[in-house]
C-alpha cells in the first residue's frame, strides 16, 4: 500500500516521491479525487504520511508542529504544495477525477518495492512517524468495526429472539411432535419409508406450521393490551415489533402454507390448513359474530377440534390416502390418538385461562377460569387427565404384543404419578408456578405423542 513508502537511501524513492508530487498536483488542480476518498481510514492514513514525511523533511525543529503550523513541504524538495492545504483538499468529497486510478498508481509504486514485511521493517527505521499514524488509525479502524459488529450481532439476535417468541415455541413444537406422530401410525413396515413419504410428510409439515404461526400470531395482534397485563415479554406487548411487522408477518406465513398446501395436491392437507384458518381466524378477530375467544365454550372448542380430531384425522388421511396411495381405514391408534387428545386439548384449552385470569377479567374475556375461579378449573383439570391416563393404561394393557403392551403401560402410568407428584406442589395464587405447570402439561401433551404409535 501507498502508506508505506521505500526507504529515503532506496532507488526507488525518487519514484515514489514524483508520484505523490504529481497526484497532489492533479488534487489541488481538482482533477483528481483523493485516494481512497470512500474509505475514511486509508484516507486519513495518508493524511498522515504527508504529514509525517513533511515534518521529517523540514527537519527536527519543526517537529510537534500543529496543523495550523504544518511546514511548507515544498521547502526540503519532497512536495509542492502546504500541508494544511492539503490535507484540506484530501477531505473534500466533491473533487473530480478517478479514485481507483490513484489507488494503482500507488499501489505499482509499492509493488516496485521490496516485499511487505521488509517494507514495513524500512518504514519502521527510516519513517517512524509513518509507523505510529498507520498503526494508530489501524487500531481505531479495527476498534470501530468491532463495535459495529457488536451492535449488529446484538440487534439481530434480539429480533431473533423476538421472533421465537411472536411463534410461541410451544405450539410450534406440539406441531411437529404431533404430526411426525401421526404421520407414522400408517406405516405397516421399513418398505414405507421412501423419499416419496419424506416428501408427504415435509410438505404437511411445513405448511402446518405456517398456519400455527399465522394463527397464534393472530391472536397477539388483536391481544395486544391482554397480553400487557397477561404476557408483557411477548414482543407486541413489549413494543420489540411493530403491529405492521406483525401484521406483515401473519400474511407471508398464511399466504406459505396455503401455496406449499396447493402444490402438494392434498386433498385432506388443504382441508386442515382451511378449516385451521378459519377456527383460528373466528378465535381472534374482533369482528361481529367473531372473536370466539371471549366464549369459554366457542374457545375451548376451536383448541379442542384443531389439535384432537384435525390434526389425527387429516394428517392420517394425507399419507395414507394422498401419499401411501392406500385406501381409508382407521387404526386401533388413530382411534386411541383422537378420543385421548380430545381429553387432552380439553385441559389445555381450560388451563392456558389460569395464568391470563387478570387480563381477561379486565377485558371481559369471560373464560371458565374468571367464572369458576382457577382453584375449580385446575381441580378439573387434573381429574381429566388423570382419568384419562387410567383409560390408556387399560388400553395398552389389552394389546397382544408383549413390548408394546410394557411400553404403553408403564409409559402412562409414569406419566399419570409424575402429573399426581406435581400437581401436589401447585399453588394458584403464585403466577410463576401456574405458569411453569402449564408448560408442564405441555411436556405430558409432547411425551403422549411418543406413545402413540406403540399402541396396537
Amino acid at each position: 500500500m501507498f502508506i508505506f513508502p521505500p526507504a529515503r537511501g532506496d532507488p526507488n524513492f525518487a519514484e515514489w516521491k514524483d508520484n505523490v508530487e504529481q497526484l497532489l498536483a492533479d488534487v489541488e488542480r481538482g482533477e483528481l479525487e483523493p485516494p481512497l476518498k470512500h474509505s475514511v481510514a486509508e484516507a486519513t492514513a495518508f493524511r498522515g504520511c504527508v504529514l509525517a514525511l513533511g515534518t521529517q523533511c523540514a527537519g527536527p525543529e519543526r517537529e510537534g508542529a500543529g496543523e495550523a503550523e504544518a511546514p511548507s513541504l515544498g521547502a526540503c524538495g519532497c512536495l509542492t504544495s502546504s500541508t494544511a492545504d492539503l490535507q484540506w483538499k484530501l477531505l473534500q468529497p466533491n473533487l473530480k477525477g478517478n479514485a481507483t486510478t490513484a489507488r494503482h498508481r500507488f499501489r505499482a509504486t509499492s509493488q516496485a518495492t521490496s516485499p511487505r514485511r521488509i517494507r514495513r521493517r524500512q518504514c519502521a527505521d527510516d519513517h517512524p512517524d509513518f509507523q505510529v499514524g498507520c498503526s494508530e488509525v489501524a487500531r481505531d479502524q479495527h476498534r470501530i468495526d468491532a463495535n459495529r459488529f457488536e451492535e449488529i450481532r446484538g440487534e439481530v439476535s434480539k429480533k431473533l429472539r423476538a421472533f421465537q417468541q411472536f411463534c410461541r415455541p410451544h405450539t410450534i413444537y406440539g406441531t411437529i411432535i404431533g404430526i411426525t406422530s401421526v404421520s407414522l401410525l400408517p406405516m405397516k413396515g421399513l418398505d414405507d419409508f421412501t423419499m416419496t413419504v419424506l416428501r408427504g410428510y415435509l410438505e404437511a409439515l411445513a405448511a402446518a406450521l405456517c398456519m400455527n404461526i399465522y394463527v397464534v400470531g393472530l391472536n397477539q395482534i388483536f391481544d395486544i393490551q391482554i397480553d400487557k397485563v397477561n404476557k408483557p415479554g411477548l414482543p407486541l406487548a413489549a413494543g420489540e415489533f411493530s403491529v405492521k411487522t406483525a401484521v406483515f408477518l401473519v400474511l407471508i406465513f398464511l399466504i406459505m402454507s396455503f401455496s406449499i398446501g396447493i402444490h402438494s395436491g392434498s386433498a385432506p392437507l388443504m382441508c386442515s390448513l382451511i378449516v385451521s384458518f378459519i377456527l383460528g381466524s373466528a378465535y381472534s378477530i374482533e369482528a361481529p359474530l367473531l372473536r370466539w375467544k371471549r366464549h369459554a365454550f366457542l374457545a375451548a372448542s376451536c383448541i379442542l377440534f384443531v389439535r384432537a380430531i384435525l390434526v389425527q384425522l387429516a394428517f392420517f388421511a394425507h399419507m395414507q390416502q394422498h401419499v401411501l396411495m392406500r385406501p381409508l381405514a382407521p387404526t386401533k391408534s388413530l382411534v386411541f390418538a383422537t378420543v385421548f387428545m380430545c381429553c387432552f386439548s380439553a385441559v389445555i384449552a381450560l388451563f392456558k385461562d389460569i395464568p391470563d385470569i387478570d387480563g381477561d377479567r379486565d377485558f371481559g374475556i369471560q373464560s371458565l377460569s374468571v367464572k369458576l375461579g382457577p382453584h375449580r378449573v385446575y381441580q378439573l383439570c387434573i381429574s381429566i387427565l388423570l382419568t384419562a391416563y387410567g383409560a390408556a393404561t387399560l388400553v395398552g394393557a389389552s394389546s397382544t404384543n408383549l413390548f408394546q403392551k410394557i411400553i404403553t403401560v408403564s409409559g402412562h402410568g409414569l406419566l399419570a404419578f409424575t402429573l399426581w407428584q406435581r400437581g401436589r406442589h401447585f399453588e394458584v395464587e403464585n403466577q410463576a408456578r401456574v405458569t411453569s405447570f402449564y408448560m408442564f402439561i405441555w411436556k405430558l401433551f409432547y411425551a403422549e405423542y411418543f406413545l402413540i404409535p406403540f399402541v396396537q
